[in-house]
């Protein structure tokens, strides 16, 4: 860990009664457990256990009954102290009168801002063209699409459905074999040349395919080689997108939309309110960018690794959506937690120095936000979220100030923005 001026070690010591009540108990459980000679299973008295196996036996699981007052002690002497980071406890000294904790402390680091008002950096224009809209609209009917029985000869595009077998110098080779097999004629699913060599064929249909495999193949024995599929046609389907009709707007649930032109304007305002959004994110990335090349800030590693150890959960949370563990994530990519904590390092440091710049202007502006403005906001979430406003409440429980927090960061905001 690097010097820094944001550490501080804070002792604790733990001794009379409140020491010697964590030694007896622990002696208490420990010796309902413990043989001794002479005496049945945990009936050995005190001063005997302490004879066989000496008090500095129960120092360690005393410790660890203490930890917690001792903590509570060191936040309420330290409570004027901006703690940024976990604390981080050892034992500094222990015997059977007391025993002393030296907890290591990260302060907020000391923040010299540069320039924050007018930097001269405007926000993209936001438009929305014919073709995005057109483009969305296809990515929803391809949603609804149907593969319906064509008669007559595959195209491209189509769907084959074949029964195939491989065969290198006469013998079928494993893994080579399939029947019903849906191939998307185009899709590049199969080695090259296979799904060309179908255009024109119809159902019933059978043909020798004769080509190569790549001599990048993963199966050894088959890398560059020559084969031959006996390939029979069981039938073809063509993809059917749905008309843009009463039935269409039915399955997407858009309430309100019965025509082509009021999908249009809806999927015009949804891509809008998108872009709008990806737009006004990346406007204040580069406001924060420009104010942190003019800002000082010496980051302790402490609050950087804890960031970082805080997105590799945030990322195994948004995997196990997928139904992937972080476990599987690390056998896969033969990556383990040191290693994913070290790629989002600069990430995390980007972050936490964001952070405490937005924190710098709030102080330096005197942003506050009032209990009405709290109130305001968790009736916007209800509406939003379709919720009322105890259960925006009751969600955020004791954190509350997350709300208030948001506010300040967004009235700083309008004032790098000079709005």
């Amino acid at each position: 860990m690097k010097k820094s001026k944001n550490i501080k070690e804070v002792v604790i010591k733990i001794e009379g009664e409140k020491w010697a009540k964590a030694l007896d108990d622990t002696f208490k459980e420990v010796n309902k457990n413990t043989e001794i000679d002479g005496f049945r299973k945990g009936k050995a008295p005190k001063s005997v256990f302490l004879k066989k196996y000496g008090i500095e036996s129960l120092f360690m699981k005393a410790a660890e009954k203490c930890i917690d007052d001792a903590y509570a002690q060191m936040i309420e002497e330290n409570k004027d102290l901006q703690i940024a980071a976990q604390p981080l406890a050892d034992i500094k000294s222990i015997d059977e009168k007391y025993i002393e904790y030296v907890f290591t402390l990260t302060l907020k680091p000391e923040v010299k801002l540069g320039k924050y008002k007018g930097l001269g950096i405007k926000k993209e224009e936001v438009k929305v063209t014919k073709k995005e809209i057109d483009e969305e609209i296809d990515h929803m009917r391809e949603q609804y699409k149907e593969n319906v029985v064509k008669e007559g000869k595959i195209e491209k595009g189509d769907i084959a459905v074949i029964d195939f077998e491989g065969f290198k110098d006469g013998v079928a080779f494993e893994g080579g074999k399939g029947e019903n097999y849906p191939l998307e004629i185009g899709s590049n699913s199969f080695i090259p040349g296979f799904e060309d060599q179908l255009i024109g064929l119809k159902a019933g249909d059978e043909k020798d395919v004769e080509l190569s495999f790549p001599k990048d193949y993963h199966v050894e024995e088959l890398k560059g080689q020559p084969v031959v599929f006996k390939v029979k046609v069981e039938e073809v389907k063509t993809i059917k997108l749905p008309e843009l009709d009463k039935e269409f707007f039915e399955d997407l649930g858009m309430e309100g939309i019965e025509t082509k032109e009021e999908l249009s304007k809806q999927v015009k305002e949804n891509i809008k309110t998108r872009k709008e959004s990806e737009v006004e994110e990346k406007y204040n990335d580069q406001l924060l960018e420009a104010i942190a090349k003019e800002t000082e800030i010496d980051i302790p590693d402490t609050m950087i690794d804890e960031e970082s150890h805080r997105m590799v959960h945030q990322f195994a949370d948004h995997i196990a959506m997928q139904g992937i563990s972080i476990e599987q994530f690390y056998q896969m990519t033969g990556s383990d937690e040191v290693k994913l904590k070290e790629q989002y390092k600069e990430e995390a440091e980007k972050r936490i120095k964001y952070r405490l710049i937005l924190d710098e202007i709030v102080k330096e502006e005197k942003i506050e936000v009032s209990d009405k403005e709290i109130d305001e906001r968790i009736d916007e979430l209800a509406k939003k979220y379709n919720m009322t406003k105890e259960e925006v409440r009751k969600e955020y429980g004791d954190n509350i100030d997350y709300i208030k927090y948001d506010l300040e960061v967004r009235k700083a905001f309008d004032i790098i923005k000079g709005e």
